[in-house]
C-alpha cells in the first residue's frame, strides 16, 4: 500500500499507520491469510456511527429551521451506500484495499459495497487516530459537494415512501408495469403505471427507473389529496 499517496488524497496524516492498514483490509484477505480478527468490519461499525453524527451535525448547522423528518431524509441519502461508494471511488480506494485473490478475481475492487465499507472504515481509523474533531473535518471536506446539493426534495425516494404508506394502511406494495415507450433508442421516453389495491397512477421518464419514480410521486400526490385508495375511498 502506498500510504503517503492515499494520505494525500484523504488530506490526513496518520500517527498510527496500522489503523489505516486495517481499515483497508477486506475480510477475504484475512481469511485467505488465516489471520483472525484483523479485517475492517469492526471499523465499519465505528465509522458508520461517527459518520452519522458528523452528518447530522453538519445538516443541523446548515438547515437549522428544517423539520426533523426532512433532516432525517437528507441524512439517509448522504450516508447511503450509493453516496459512500461514489465518494470512495473519487478517492480511488479500490486501488488500496487488501483483498483475497478470489474476491479480486470476481471484480471486488469495482464493487460499490466494498468501496463504501472501506470508506466507513477509514473514517473510523481517522477517529481512532486523531479523535472526533479530525474525523469531522475529514467528513466535512469529503462531503462538501454532497452537502451543498442535498435538499429534502433531492433526497426523496418516492417508491419507498409509497410502499411504506400503503403498508401503514395494511395494503400490499404497488406493482409497476411498463405501458409503452416512445422515441428512438437513444432518445426514449418510458410510460409506466403503478397499481395497488384500489388505486392507480401513471408516470413517464427518460429511463424506466425515472418513470417508476414519477408514477410513485403521482400516487403520493393523490395520497395528500386523500385519494390514495382510488375508487375505494
Amino acid at each position: 500500500m502506498n500510504a503517503a499517496k492515499l494520505e494525500n488524497s484523504l488530506g490526513y496524516r496518520f500517527k498510527d499507520i496500522a489503523l489505516l492498514d486495517r481499515a483497508l483490509t477486506h475480510r477475504s484477505w484475512t481469511h485467505e491469510n488465516r489471520l483472525a480478527e484483523y479485517d475492517n468490519e469492526s471499523f465499519e461499525f465505528v465509522g458508520d456511527s461517527v459518520l452519522g453524527l458528523a452528518i447530522a451535525e453538519q445538516l443541523f448547522k446548515k438547515h437549522p429551521d428544517l423539520a426533523e423528518g426532512d433532516l432525517t431524509l437528507m441524512k439517509h441519502r448522504l450516508v447511503s451506500m450509493p453516496t459512500l461508494a461514489r465518494l470512495a471511488i473519487s478517492l480511488r480506494l479500490g486501488e488500496f484495499i487488501k483483498m483475497g485473490t478470489g474476491e479480486e478475481r470476481s471484480g471486488g475492487r469495482d464493487k460499490p459495497a466494498i468501496a463504501a465499507d472501506a470508506l466507513e472504515a477509514i473514517i473510523a481509523a481517522i477517529f481512532l487516530d486523531g479523535g472526533y474533531i479530525e474525523a469531522r473535518a475529514f467528513i466535512a471536506r469529503l462531503f462538501t459537494e454532497e452537502l451543498r446539493m442535498t435538499t429534502p426534495r433531492t433526497s426523496l425516494d418516492h417508491k419507498t415512501t409509497l410502499q411504506e404508506l400503503l403498508q401503514s394502511q395494511k395494503l400490499t406494495a404497488p406493482r409497476y408495469n411498463l405501458l409503452k415507450t416512445d422515441g428512438q433508442p437513444h432518445d426514449r421516453t418510458f410510460f409506466v403505471e403503478a397499481i395497488w389495491e384500489g388505486g392507480r397512477s401513471e408516470g413517464s421518464g427518460r429511463s424506466l427507473k425515472a418513470a417508476e419514480m414519477n408514477a410513485a410521486e403521482a400516487a403520493l400526490k393523490s395520497a395528500k389529496a386523500g385519494t390514495v385508495r382510488g375508487d375505494k375511498t
